[in-house]
């Protein structure tokens, strides 16, 4: 069972605002044209929007459901590892897998809102405390401004505490 205390050396913590900028700069998502608006302090919170606009229109004049994919597929896994970063654990996250259901064409700005709660974060360290590694699941929605969901997204995220000899794998 890993130690909590030999982990601690590695792990790269950012301030929400910080994370925030990067990923607004981060080109996979500027270029789609999504905006996080807001992370919370404990990094249980993150809303963002996936514009309406003629760089991520498809024929039909909606949003191109890359975009839409886009927005949903990084922010789970990024949640996980600055919460665990802050608590001392220094781990690599992705995404694992992706279940995406379109509802409808988005035809105005998208807005997601991910969630995790502090039982969450808890059950995740513990889980990475015994066996180095742990697989979650987590919901978000797709919503445009009449508050009509467009696109449901069931999203695996896998967090790993680094091993001895690895670096810690960030694009920041």
């Amino acid at each position: 069972m890993p130690k909590k205390n030999l982990l601690q050396t590695s792990c790269r913590t950012l301030k929400p605002w910080q994370l925030r900028w990067i990923l607004n700069w981060f080109p996979p998502l500027l270029f789609q044209r999504i905006r996080v608006q807001e992370i919370s302090n404990d990094f249980l919170l993150v809303r963002l929007r996936a514009k309406h606009s003629l760089w991520n229109r498809n024929l039909n004049g909606t949003i191109y459901g890359g975009t839409i994919y886009s927005a949903a597929d990084p922010i789970f896994p990024v949640m996980y590892w600055q919460a665990l970063a802050h608590r001392g654990l220094a781990l690599q996250t992705w995404l694992m897998a992706t279940e995406a259901r379109f509802v409808k064409p988005g035809a105005s700005h998208l807005d997601f809102t991910f969630r995790l709660t502090s039982a969450a974060i808890d059950s995740a360290e513990e889980e990475l405390l015994r066996r180095g590694k742990a697989v979650r699941t987590h919901s978000v929605v797709a919503v445009d401004q009449d508050g009509a969901i467009c696109a449901e997204f069931q999203l695996v995220s896998y967090l790993r505490l680094l091993r001895s000899g690895d670096k810690e794998l960030s694009g920041f």
